[in-house]
């Protein structure tokens, strides 16, 4: 197991629990990423490693395998196929897709039946983030946060003045023991013009906000009530069963009534306007991988000249070209005077475009899924 498990007996570090939610599709990263092989289940760094099991190895040293996956009832063998180490009873599989606010909240309502001092971590399963002793480093700092009392979201030193990403204003230090630079949350902003977006970084007091709760589950619970009490309900009388051979008729019976919200919604932006929330701020490199653009900039796969190359067998040829190559099929794909191209080659499908539209690719999605080409989604 991990060092942290040879602190003091009380430390908070033994509460910590980590969950992580693997949904969501990555329209963006179509046809690569799919319905039935979303973005968490590829290696797209190079690495050696997909996005969901280099995100377990990252909270091995502070979990050891108290960890809870949940992902939809679709990826269940390929979670299992590359997460052997996760228990029937820590995966949580979802008939469908209900937002993070249904996700994350069974999470906490399970580990609340079985531990009520339980401090819980959600991390997602499908972001890019270096080193890991940086990141273990703020998960620990939010860990003793959240035994303080908060829910903690590790916020992302913005490197740029992204439109893409909600904002986390900072607010007054709360000098916690263990936790040197926790702040208190003044609010949760949403994704701003890139004007405001300037602003927000040059002043100093904003961070990414990367989607990564820490908390004890008691007090996410007690928003999620407060707030959502008809997804609270829901929710717990799925965990009540969780347990118990009740399990799977019960879950199969309340899971499709949740309604749909994201947990910012539901639990996080509540709770900051009640003082409830704190921000630990993360100096490690952080990544969503939300685009073909992204792929390349995080690529340590080959380079043939100034094009990234992605795909075991892959066939290669530039003159004069830059970009990403995603393939998966044996042709040999040839490039010639072309700058930043995007092409990702897949048996039944390929997409051709540049860095710059790379996050348009979800605009293909949709109008395939419009016209009923469902069979290449």
């Amino acid at each position: 197991m991990s060092t942290d498990k040879v602190t003091s007996p009380d430390s908070p570090l033994n509460r910590f629990i980590a969950v992580i939610p693997a949904g969501g599709v990555g329209t963006r990263l179509w046809p690569l990423s799919r319905a039935a092989a979303p973005k968490f289940l590829h290696d797209l760094t190079g690495s050696g490693s997909t996005l969901l099991r280099a995100t377990y190895d990252r909270l091995e040293p502070l979990a050891g395998r108290r960890v809870l996956v949940v992902t939809g009832t679709a990826h269940r063998a390929a979670v299992c196929r590359q997460l052997p180490e996760v228990q029937e009873s820590d995966l949580v599989l979802e008939s469908e897709p209900k937002d993070s606010g249904a996700a994350i909240g069974l999470a906490a309502a399970i580990l609340y039946q079985r531990d009520p001092d339980t401090i819980m971590g959600s991390f997602a399963a499908d972001q890019v983030i270096s080193p890991d002793h940086l990141f273990q480093q703020a998960v620990r700092e939010a860990i003793h946060t959240a035994a303080a009392g908060k829910i903690v979201t590790i916020g992302i030193k913005p490197t740029h003045p992204s439109t893409g990403f909600g904002y986390i204003r900072a607010g007054e230090e709360l000098n916690i023991e263990g936790a040197p630079s926790a702040q208190a949350v003044v609010e949760f902003v949403e994704k701003p013009d890139e004007e405001v977006a300037q602003q927000y970084v040059d002043s100093g007091e904003y961070v990414w906000n990367a989607g990564m709760f820490v908390a004890p589950v008691a007090l996410m619970l007690r928003h999620l009530e407060a707030n959502q009490p008809e997804l609270f309900k829901g929710l717990q009388e799925i965990a009540q069963a969780w347990d118990t051979p009740e399990r799977d008729v019960v879950t199969a019976r309340v899971w499709p009534t949740l309604p749909k919200i994201a947990i910012d919604y539901a639990v996080a932006e509540p709770a900051a306007a009640a003082g409830d929330v704190a921000v630990v701020p993360g100096t490690f490199g952080w990544d969503d991988v939300g685009d073909f653009a992204s792929v390349g900039r995080l690529n340590s796969a080959r380079e043939v000249d100034d094009v990234t190359v992605i795909g075991e067998g892959a066939r290669v040829f530039t003159e004069n070209a830059s970009g990403v190559v995603v393939s998966d099929t044996k042709r040999v794909i040839a490039l010639i005077g072309i700058k930043d191209v995007v092409i990702v080659d897949t048996g039944d499908a390929l997409l051709v475009t540049t860095k710059q539209h790379a996050q348009r690719v979800k605009g293909a999605v949709d109008a395939l899924k419009a016209s009923g080409d469902t069979d290449v989604l």
